[in-house]
């Protein structure tokens, strides 16, 4: 935890500083208040001194009104430290999970780093802001009362040395009985973290098969192990307050029954005895402030722990070192080849794909079909590097993937997923997510290719209609289509489309593709597709059995020479297409 806070309060040194000093400041008031009420009871109370009494008690009046201004300066100080230190954590987090590549996601899982970068980074800034806000004004004056105490009356000093004593064990136990607890808390959390994703992202297949009470025991039994370390570490916390208070009231009974002798015997005056047991308070008050703040110690070192996982990754796919860059329009501008590529997923019994020998020529569409988990999506992920091939090269524009800049190699190529996902926002918005500068007109026939134009002008707002989260407000069919207007509006020399027709009718799905083609003349186009009626004008083929190249050709070539695309169109669209 250390070094995470400071890397990332280092920008608020200066303030911390400041937060120091002011800090100092209100403990030194604190501390001189009791001595101040000390003079008043000898020098004034004692010898009928009114002049004097009014005199300290207006003393008295300015240092609180002071120690007041100076409690709220820090406060605000202390709340700005800790609001930017993790605004700054959650930003480093979000841009470390940015480069994250598929393999590092699957580590982690969604719900743990959304637990992460919320819940972590919350418990770290309520920790900074308390230790700045109370534990240091606790520090600086239990530290200082002990010194004022000794000094009013040295002979109680033995009552006050045990009360310390009992303090600093009972802090001890809380830090080290916690610790482990700090780490399981934020693990369950993000346990019925995942629950909660998993059954508001499932909810309908948890309707279908009627499996809402079953869903409902996962998430009570989730709920109770959250619940089960929260009310331990409570229950932990509450005992040790009870001790401290029942520590504070004996130490109190005994300084007056000690201290009350010493006045009897004429050897401590009442003022010292008062003053005595003003920073006796003082030290038990603010060591359980101390002790309160400490017991977040062993939570938000957990937390930091989970942050500095995250942020110590490094990505499995990133920039090499000495980036290079392809010639602008040079003639292997769009042009992709596969040689000898292998790639197996970690932790896999066999590789996902074998010896793919290929090549996709610009100007040229080709299209990839086989089998359910034959390999064609994670084919095409190669290409853009949202995998690194385990095996053999993938060149894109003549280089090598992993010799370029990522963000180079991905501004020239426009991908449309599997799984169409749409930003909140319009969809004008969405359309621009690849291209900011586009234009309406660029807009409108992008649309039309997509053949999204109709819907999208028969909504009342047009281009600025409302997209919600995901796209729910539109339909599968829609989604596809707005999807692949958006890689259009890109412009770019290279178009992968990963099965995104699969949600449009036979109809709209033949005049897309003539559209499309029209439309990317010049650019490499490589579709996967799961029905061979989307590819039958490709001007090339290829069939994936496996993992394996099975086959490549036209339509024409494939039905005369292979078994694998002959039973696939046969079982699509009938024994007599295939003979």
């Amino acid at each position: 935890m250390v070094s995470l806070l400071r890397t990332y309060m280092r920008p608020y040194a200066w303030l911390l500083v400041a937060v120091v000093v002011l800090q100092a400041i209100e403990a030194a008031g604190n501390l001189y208040l009791p001595n101040l009420n000390a003079d008043i009871i000898d020098d004034g109370v004692v010898q009928s001194d009114n002049d004097f009494i009014w005199k300290m008690g207006l003393r008295m009046l300015i240092v609180s009104i002071v120690l007041s201004v100076v409690a709220v300066i820090c406060t605000y100080v202390s709340s700005y430290v800790a609001a930017g230190t993790a605004d700054r954590i959650r930003t480093a987090i979000y841009r470390r999970v940015q480069s994250f590549s598929a393999a590092e996601m699957s580590r982690f899982e969604v719900s743990s780093l959304t637990t992460r970068s919320v819940n972590d980074v919350q418990q770290i800034q309520l920790f900074v802001q308390l230790a700045l806000s109370m534990l240091l004004i606790a520090l600086f004056t239990s530290g200082g009362a002990i010194v004022m105490a000794v000094r009013e009356a040295p002979r109680l000093s033995p009552v006050l040395i045990a009360t310390i004593a009992v303090l600093l064990v009972l802090t001890v136990i809380v830090v080290l009985r916690l610790l482990p607890m700090g780490r399981e808390v934020q693990e369950r959390s993000d346990r019925i973290n995942q629950v909660m994703r998993e059954q508001i992202s499932g909810v309908r297949v948890t309707r279908a098969f009627l499996r809402t009470p079953h869903e409902r025991e996962r998430f009570e039994v989730s709920n109770a192990e959250v619940t089960d370390v929260s009310i331990r570490s409570g229950r932990l916390f509450a005992v040790v307050l009870s001790v401290a208070t029942g520590v504070t009231n004996l130490a109190s009974v005994g300084v007056i029954w000690f201290g009350g002798k010493q006045i009897a015997d004429g050897s401590l005056e009442i003022g010292n005895l008062t003053a005595f047991i003003l920073y006796l308070l003082a030290i038990l008050i603010y060591t359980v402030i101390a002790v309160a703040v400490l017991a977040m110690v062993p939570r938000a070192a957990a937390s930091a722990d989970r942050i500095l996982q995250v942020l110590n990754t490094v990505p499995a796919i990133g920039d090499p070192p000495s980036p290079q860059r392809p010639q602008p329009d040079s003639a292997e501008t769009g042009l992709v080849e596969l040689r000898n590529v292998d790639f197996g997923y970690a932790g896999s019994e066999r590789p996902v794909l074998h010896n793919i020998d290929l090549t996709f020529h610009p100007g040229r569409t080709t299209a990839i079909i086989g089998g359910t988990g034959s390999g064609k999506s994670t084919l095409l992920r190669l290409i853009p590097r949202l995998l690194d091939a385990t095996g053999g090269s993938v060149r894109v524009n003549g280089l090598e993937v992993g010799a370029q800049p990522v963000a180079d190699l991905r501004a020239g190529i426009g991908l449309v997923p599997q799984t169409a996902f749409l930003f909140a926002g319009t969809i004008a918005g969405n359309l621009r997510l690849g291209r900011p500068e586009a234009g309406d007109d660029e807009l409108w026939q992008a649309l039309e290719i997509a053949q999204a134009h109709d819907f999208v002008s028969a909504l009342r707002d047009g281009l600025d209609s409302r997209v919600e989260r995901g796209g729910v407000n539109f339909s599968g069919g829609q989604r596809q289509r707005l999807a692949i207007a958006r890689a259009l509006v890109r412009r770019p020399r290279l178009y992968l489309f990963d099965d995104c027709f699969s949600a449009l009718d036979a109809a709209t799905d033949a005049r897309l593709r003539a559209a499309l083609r029209a439309g990317t003349t010049d650019a490499t186009v490589v579709i996967v597709a799961q029905r061979a009626s989307t590819i039958m004008q490709a001007d090339q083929i290829i069939v994936l059995d496996n993992g394996r190249v099975d086959g490549i050709g036209t339509h024409d070539e494939l039905l005369a020479s292979c078994l694998t695309y002959q039973e696939i169109v046969a079982s699509q669209l009938g024994a007599g297409a295939a003979a």
